[in-house]
């Protein structure tokens, strides 16, 4: 049976019990509904998350709703959320009924037990409950794997010829659509192109590489995109992943100017950062084209179609070209995004049959790969074809859209291919292989090393995939050691904040504030107030009576708890010490503040204070503030 199913016949079971069985009484009834609710908020979460990625909650998840979704085209999921929140009150209300005014009788005590029970084993068989506690304890495991064997940063330079570099990451573009036995004539033009590339044909998805950002940092660094979650979001930080070594930073190191094109915002899901942290300076989103296209009310909801943003990438190639430097022009396209896509005014198929029927989702591939290959084409055309290299890629598999049953009911593979400008072409490598090895493979064809991180080239190695049964188990023992490359300190003395750009900066790392720092046990939790977290006050309720605190943020904010004198402060106010005892608060009064963290000579600690000191951050709870 099915996890899903059988936690659900167990709730079901438990209620059943409840309202039938089990002996009346308030206590019992409000803990049983309790639990109920519990497992109805964890089925929902499973539900929702599991609308997008068709996977449940991972790691991708967990990234995007803690970073910025600005730019985020959200409105195909405005009505099933409403559903969805719709079913919870109603199955709320009957539960409620059920359990508080069932007559029944013939009950006895020992069916509250058994309820109690089923309940517990409900919630704790739940889809996403197991998945979340994998993704919890995995955070800070002890890292007892081979990364480090494996991890090789590659050489910051390109030898030779230093052929320009056009890469384009197709949204869910994943090779399963390009499969004639399955989907007949859906990507003509672009299978075609395929056909006389470099095809590397059997790309496995691994986790942490499941969805636009993770996918794009697998295949230009080399390694999965895992992050720690405890209440942060990369978003929040100066950079990402400062040790690794990229594509993006070897091509800017080796005299390459680096663009990027696509029609959203750039700063949906952290690409921004990931981009300019790693040598991508000039960055091309829906923000800086829109000053540029010729009808600004030609769009969708994510941004502009894909054939307005693969104009752009066609002239600003041809701008380049002719310059004579050196460049690189990375794209990703957006109209094939799930749930169903978008079909833009200049493809001339505009309708996909799929056993007769419409289908919105092949529809949008089948136009969207028109404009892909309308692109490379026009490049192949050009004099300047011969010094270029075009890459094109899934940025990851598909997602839960309109085609995703046929999907699933293949052995999907991600796509990726590469044709030459010099000519070496037409052969298909059926290497096993995954996206980290992508960016790998680009290099060594560009003239660099044929290794990046965790990837190898294709052409002139062989793929980690190879050293072990089942990569995607193995990719998750790498886990630990990849968070620790993002370099959070562990110990804070001397700081600065920038209070101009609100940036903080300590132990060689910085961060955006308002943020608060946890620390316990040698390690700093970095905790922030990102779209759907907590406010900062409740994240600060739930420290230990022994845990130590940073709490960096508008002096008004502090005045509510500890000092009304500071309720008329405009500034920023750093707090340092914990909530059983009255924190040592200094205000920052210039632009560039220079201190240090100070917990010596703090009271004793007193559990009486901590209690009243949660109690006042509960009673301020999403209080708005002034700033």
């Amino acid at each position: 049976m099915a996890p899903e199913i059988f936690s659900v016949c167990l709730f079901i079971a438990s209620v059943a019990l409840c309202s039938w069985k089990a002996e009346r009484h308030s206590v019992w009834n409000t803990l049983i509904l309790l639990l109920s609710t519990l497992f109805l908020l964890l089925s929902a979460i499973w539900v929702a998350s599991n609308y997008f990625t068709g996977e449940g909650v991972n790691d991708e998840v967990l990234f995007t709703i803690t970073n910025s979704l600005r730019g985020a085209g959200i409105r195909k999921y405005v009505v099933p959320a409403l559903a969805l929140l719709g079913l919870l009150l109603l199955i709320f209300g009957i539960l409620f009924w059920l359990i508080f005014h069932n007559k029944h009788s013939n009950r006895k005590v020992v069916y509250n037990y058994v309820a109690l029970v089923l309940s517990l084993l409900a919630i704790g068989t739940a889809p996403a409950t197991t998945q979340l506690y994998r993704l919890t304890t995995t955070q800070y495991a002890d890292d007892k794997s081979d990364f480090n064997a494996n991890y090789k940063d590659a050489v910051k330079s390109i030898s030779g010829k230093k052929p320009n570099l056009v890469y384009i990451f197709g949204e869910s573009l994943e090779r399963t659509y390009f499969n004639q036995d399955v989907f007949p004539d859906l990507a003509p033009e672009l299978s075609a192109i395929k056909q006389e590339s470099i095809d590397f044909s059997n790309t496995i998805q691994i986790p942490g590489a499941e969805n636009t950002i993770s996918g794009m940092v697998s295949a230009l660094c080399g390694i999965p995109l895992f992050a720690p979650f405890d209440n942060n979001a990369s978003s929040s930080l100066s950079t990402f992943y400062p040790r690794s070594i990229c594509l993006g930073d070897v091509l800017k190191a080796s005299g390459y100017s680096n663009y990027f094109f696509q029609g959203a915002k750039l700063a949906f899901a952290g690409k921004e950062l990931l981009l300019k942290s790693h040598g991508i300076d000039n960055l091309y989103g829906y923000d800086e084209l829109k000053p540029l296209v010729k009808d600004p009310k030609y769009k969708n909801e994510w941004g502009w179609y894909d054939d307005t943003t693969l104009d752009f990438v066609y002239n600003k190639f041809e701008e380049l070209s002719k310059a004579g430097a050196p460049f690189s022009i990375f794209a990703l396209t957006v109209d094939t995004h799930h749930p169903d896509g978008y079909i833009d005014a200049t493809c001339n198929r505009k309708s996909y049959l799929y056993d007769n029927k419409p289908n919105q989702s092949l529809s949008a591939v089948a136009c969207s790969q028109e404009q892909v290959a309308k692109l490379i084409n026009r490049i192949k055309a050009s004099p300047y074809f011969k010094n270029t290299v075009i890459v094109v890629s899934s940025d990851h598999l598909a997602m839960n859209n309109s085609a995703y049953s046929i999907l699933t009911r293949q052995d999907r593979r991600d796509l990726f291919f590469v044709l030459r400008g010099d000519g070496e072409n037409n052969q298909v490598i059926d290497q096993k292989r995954t996206t980290l090895d992508n960016g790998a493979t680009v290099l060594d064809i560009l003239g660099g090393d044929n290794y990046i991180g965790l990837g190898r080239s294709s052409l002139s190695s062989e793929s980690l995939a190879n050293d072990y049964r089942d990569i995607r188990r193995h990719t998750l023992r790498w886990k630990p050691a990849i968070i620790k490359m993002w370099d959070f300190p562990n110990t804070i003395s001397d700081y600065v904040l920038h209070t101009d750009s609100k940036m903080l900066t300590f132990s060689g790392t910085s961060f955006k504030y308002p943020l608060i720092l946890r620390l316990n046990d040698g390690r700093i939790d970095p905790m922030f107030d990102v779209y759907l977290s907590d406010s900062l006050e409740k994240q600060l309720s739930t420290l230990d009576v022994n845990e130590k605190f940073v709490w960096i943020d508008s002096c008004r904010k502090m005045g509510n708890i500890w000092d009304t004198a500071l309720k008329t402060v405009n500034n920023t106010c750093v707090a340092s010490g914990s909530l059983a005892t009255r924190p040592h608060i200094v205000e920052a009064d210039r632009d560039l503040y220079r201190n240090k963290v100070v917990f010596d000579g703090l009271p004793k600690l007193d559990d009486d204070t901590y209690q009243a000191t949660v109690k006042k951050l509960g009673a301020v709870v999403d209080a708005p503030v002034t700033e």
